[in-house]
This record gives structure tokens, sequence and C-alpha cells, in this order.
């Protein structure tokens, strides 16, 4: 969703490479739209950093400073140079009242943008790495249209450093696991896709190693 328009320069804000938007933890009043560049949300978990999401123009993030009165629950640093617009409290009671169509847009965006970081922070949870690989496959699986969701064999146009992004892990330690998938012949790789030969099986491996803990 990109605001283009003149009315929206006033919450146009600007944060360098490396810059710290916000951090984990501390008050939040504001929550920000992506017009340009990348950020990244981490998390720390135990004594490690965790990166959560990266997230691209037309998406939001810090939305629960808004929606709720308490510390932010992850940091947001920008990748790149990023142009954002800036929301408070205030700024967005007005933007709703004038604009019922942005407000119906963006209550659609705070709605999936809450449960994508659920699904995900519910992947970081599993100490098992490669239930955590695979469980990644399982959240891609529930992205898609209901008719092929059910399938038993689906295809996912990812790449091992996407896999290893979702999952908290390491590219090495992504790309080991991936091949022992490949050994155990539940996925295939390809250039630019990987191949999932039995989603009910991957769904049942990490039913059972959520049992476990």
């Amino acid at each position: 969703m990109n605001f283009n328009t003149a009315a929206f320069e006033r919450f146009a804000v600007t944060f360098q490479k490396e810059d710290i938007i916000f951090c984990e933890y501390e008050p939040g009043d504001a929550f920000y739209l992506i017009q340009e560049g990348r950020v990244r949300i981490s998390k720390i978990m135990g004594d490690i950093e965790k990166t959560i999401d990266v997230l691209y123009p037309g998406e939001i993030f810090g939305e629960m400073a808004i929606l709720e009165e308490a510390p932010r629950s992850a940091s947001a640093i920008a990748l790149d140079k990023v142009k954002a617009l800036e929301f408070n409290r205030e700024n967005f009671t007005i933007l709703l009242q004038g604009n019922p169509q942005i407000a119906m847009k963006l209550l659609k965006l705070f709605t999936k943008r809450i449960y994508d970081q659920r699904r995900r922070f519910q992947i970081l949870t599993l100490e098992d790495t490669q239930a955590r690989i695979v469980d990644v496959f399982l959240m891609l699986s529930e992205q898609l249209p209901p008719d092929q969701a059910e399938r038993n064999q689906q295809v996912f146009e990812v790449s091992v450093d996407d896999v290893a992004h979702w999952a908290g892990l390491s590219i090495e330690k992504t790309s080991d696991i991936i091949n022992q998938l490949i050994t155990q012949r539940r996925i295939e790789v390809s250039t630019g896709k990987i191949i999932v030969k039995n989603i009910h099986d991957l769904r049942r491996f990490v039913q059972s190693r959520r049992k476990d803990r």
C-alpha cells in the first residue's frame, strides 16, 4: 500500500542504513508504513538476537504501539536507506476519520501482520532445529489457496536463504538440515524452488516435536 499523495508528506520520515528505528522493550507511540527500502525485525531470545522478519515497501511495522499500550515486542533496524510514513495515535485517528477506505485497508494489514508475526514466532519456539525448518514449510503451506494446501506434494518458490531467515538459523546450519531432508526423500531442491514430497508427513513430524516439549 503506497500513499504517494502530497497529503501524506507531513508523515514522511527517512532512516539511513543500519539506523535503529526502535528497540525491543522501549515504549512505543508510532507505527510505520514502508515506502522504500527494507526493515529487519529482530527479537532477543535467550542470549541471542534472532531475525524474525524482513519487511519491504508496502508493509507496516510497530503497529502494536497503536493497538496496545505496551512496550515494543521487537527491534526494527533499517537494512537500506528507508523512507516511511510515521503514524502516531493522534494523526492515525485523524487519518481513520478522514479516510474510511484507507482505514479498512490498514485494518486488514494489521490483522495479517499480527498473524504473521505470531506464526513466525511459533517457529522460533521449536528447540529441534530440523522441526524448525520443517515448520517453515508448514507456514508456507498455510498461505496457499485451500485447494493447493491439502495436496501431498507442494512447491514453494523460496531459497535456502529464505528458509534460514524464517527459521532464525544460519545459512550453513539450514543447508545441512535441508540436505538431511533431501537424503530422507522428504524434499527436493531445484533452482528457485523447494518441493515438499508429503506435507502431511511433515505436519505429523512437527506436531510430535511440539508434544515432546
